[in-house]
């Protein structure tokens, strides 16, 4: 009944983004390393470009992908304290992040995948490729690819631009958020620099607690133009997350536990492009460090991770119909720990995709040979091919992929004297393999598009953590044999299929009205051989609803955002918390734009719906905030 109920609200709203219809079929540079429209590339690809971000008004990245593409966001906390990022029904370690084309992933945890290190206001568009390319990017890329475009690096053209935002908004549970940027440029440079801060007291949790959190980020660029057609892009940022984790690692009474995260991304890229070649040069330097105290009495956690990546990418164009490229890529991973202990980690790939057309048909090889010294060589291949008959793309592809653990997974409380409880790593996991397969159709209109995909995922040796008796444990050094523990483990076999839908109408009303909705529609099964449910793999929603409209006249602007999912029921009787078989969550903001700025009242979660996505991480209730925006 929800569901027919999600899909009225659908048709009836009437949303829109701006003054300009949205283009329904972007040029994609995530799928080939190369500017191809989505139309081409053979794969199902989610564009969100800054014009949507800007009307959304979002105050994290995790908020604004909970709403797009067939992404589960399974958030901990709001405003970016923790979310996991799950595509197509993998776990959280499945996807990959990129900014500006380079791996976002952490060394430490997949959980620290959605810190982001950018303003919303800084970023050209999001590309959301669902279904793998690790031939393309490598290891992580399982479940799909998320690449955040910065404005600075997407930098072609070097034109006078001077502008400027700010926003500032408060309501319930002591919200307090506020964030500016400033852009520049001239025919010599552009540049930006912007911060945003979104903080709270939180809303009450088990024991009368609050979920506060303290979340920052501060993030600068530059791009400069230099002789013989070479580009310069430099980007520094410093992001710090500072929150109330109680349960979110853990279903124990005794978890109040507290974490701060603090992140310095620094990447350096040099671009030439001329007469149909290009060479691209990508350093990038990664620091975190994570302090978490699961109670007073315990002994914080210390860790600090380091990843340092190069990469090199030549591409030549042949012809309007024929082009290829290849690179290298080595990463260095590091992590120094007062839990997990002192541990490197390094890989080097090579890899190689090509572009050929044939009249309306399109097909993109690619191949990756990838060496790491935790799981040795690997060879993954990748083949994708799209088709256009009349208003109709039609596309095919299949690809393999893997993922090793991480080192939480494969050393979680190693190095403590006594552990009572709780996640205990593995350090002899074995890699994830997997070989996945989609088929699909988009019919493109005018101003209407309408795309469906099935897919099915085959993996051998799932990394997940499994409940896991004393007797059982592989380890038991540093282990209380009373206690109750969760060890990563491999699954033998794990199998996923599913179906998505996803529409999408934009049509300019008239000189002062336009209309756009966004509505998608995912639906999975996931089978497992092991008779013990792990905890992230049946995490996942069965099925998944996601909604994202606005309605603008006359500098009114009305938006309603709405997502919908259905998932196992779970039960944790010691904290009384309990993941719901189901929830309907609905937002919605109300504006009022006069020149330059805008006024603007929101009110989230309007059922006042109680719900988790992860069993003990208790969401808010109904909260209404209010704010002001002006740009110049």
């Amino acid at each position: 009944m929800r569901i027919f109920l999600f899909l009225a609200l659908a048709i009836m709203a009437m949303p829109v983004f701006s003054q300009t219809p949205i283009d329904l079929d972007p040029v994609s540079i995530t799928s080939a390393r190369s500017g191809l429209k989505i139309s081409e590339t053979g794969r199902s690809i989610t564009v969100i470009d800054s014009k949507t971000i800007a009307q959304l008004k979002i105050n994290s990245l995790d908020e604004l992908l909970r709403y797009f593409g067939s992404v589960e966001i399974q958030q901990r906390g709001p405003a970016g304290s923790q979310a996991d990022i799950v595509i197509r029904g993998g776990t959280f370690q499945q996807v990959l992040v990129l900014l500006d084309g380079m791996k976002l992933n952490d060394p430490v945890t997949g959980h620290f995948n959605s810190y982001i290190p950018i303003i919303p206001s800084q970023i050209d568009h999001i590309e959301i490729l669902k279904g793998p390319a690790a031939a393309a990017y490598g290891a992580e890329a399982v479940g799909g690819v998320i690449n955040v475009i910065s404005k600075t690096f997407a930098t072609k053209d070097f034109i006078n631009l001077t502008h400027g935002s700010a926003a500032i908004e408060a309501g319930e549970y002591g919200y307090l958020s506020a964030q500016a940027n400033f852009e520049h440029g001239s025919e010599k440079l552009k540049y930006t620099v912007g911060a945003l801060s979104n903080n709270a007291t939180g809303q009450l949790l088990r024991g009368n607690n609050r979920g506060y959190f303290h979340n920052n980020t501060f993030s600068s660029s530059v791009a400069l133009p230099l002789k013989n057609n070479w580009r310069l892009m430099l980007q520094s940022s410093y992001d710090e997350r500072d929150f109330a984790a109680q349960n979110f690692y853990t279903t124990f009474v005794s978890d109040t536990a507290v974490e701060k995260v603090k992140t310095v991304w620094n990447h350096a890229k040099i671009v030439q492009s001329n007469n149909g070649r290009s060479n691209e040069f990508d350093v990038v330097a990664k620091h975190i460090s994570d302090y978490f105290l699961y109670n007073p009495k315990s002994t914080a956690n210390e860790n600090k991770g380091n990843l340092f990546s190069f990469q090199f990418v030549h591409g030549r164009k042949l012809s309007n119909d024929l082009f290829y490229n290849y690179g290298l890529l080595s990463e260095l991973k590091s992590i120094r720990s007062n839990d997990r202990g002192d541990h490197n980690n390094n890989s080097v790939a090579g890899f190689s995709s090509a572009i050929i057309k044939i009249s309306h048909l399109s097909i993109n090889p690619g191949v990756r040979l990838v060496y790491d010294e935790n799981y040795g060589l690997e060879f993954l291949p990748q083949a994708n091919l799209a088709v256009r008959v009349a208003k109709f793309d039609f596309r095919l592809n299949a690809g393999r992929a893997i993922r090793s653990a991480d080192f939480t997974e494969r050393f979680n409380n190693y190095n403590k004297v006594l552990v009572t409880g709780g996640s205990i790593g593995n350090p002899d996991l074995t890699t994830e393999k997997s070989w996945s397969y989609e088929a699909g159709a988009d019919f493109v209109a005018k101003n209407f598009k309408f795309g469906t995909t099935y897919f099915i995922r085959s993996q051998d040796d799932v990394i997940d953590f499994v409940p896991t008796p004393y007797s059982l444990m592989p380890r038991k050094i540093n282990l209380s044999p009373t206690g109750r523990y969760a060890l990563a483990k491999n699954i033998k076999k794990v199998r996923t299929n599913g179906l998505e839908l996803e529409a999408i109408y934009s049509k300019q009303l008239s000189t002062v009205s336009s209309f756009y909705m966004t509505a998608s529609a995912t639906f999975l099964h996931s089978t497992s051989s092991d008779s013990v449910p792990s905890f992230y793999i049946i995490s996942h929603a069965k099925t998944l609803l996601q909604e994202s409209m606005v309605f603008n006249y006359c500098g009114l602007g009305i938006t309603i955002t709405s997502i919908f999912k259905e998932r196992l029921r779970r039960e944790a009787a010691a904290i009384k918390s309990t993941v719901s078989p189901q929830y309907w969550i609905v937002n919605t903001k109300l504006g009022y734009t006069f020149k330059k700025a805008t006024a603007f009242i929101s009110v989230n979660n309007i059922g006042n719906i109680h719900y988790s996505d992860l069993l003990g991480s208790q969401m808010p209730g109904s909260w209404t905030t209010a704010g002001f925006s002006v740009s110049f």
